[in-house]
């Protein structure tokens, strides 16, 4: 893939994990808290469900045997 230009944002599922997102975003959660992440920074964002710590991961996919019902294609 050289020679191609590299995206400002890179979102990646995580196997049976968390999404891997790559700023500059602003995310916004359901209580319209905003998170501004700056060029450069990566974040993870809960897939399972069960982070004490959301819309972040805290690796509760892993103490609870989180399996994603499918990868992302």
């Amino acid at each position: 893939m050289t020679g191609q230009p590299v995206p400002e944002v890179v979102i990646k599922a995580v196997d049976n994990g968390p999404y891997q997102v790559k700023g500059p975003i602003r995310l916004v959660d359901h209580d319209n808290n905003v998170y501004d992440l700056g060029p450069g920074r990566t974040k993870l964002l809960c897939r399972c469900g069960r982070s004490a710590n959301k819309p972040f991961c805290d690796g509760a996919h892993s103490r609870h045997g989180f399996a994603a019902a499918e990868r992302s294609g």
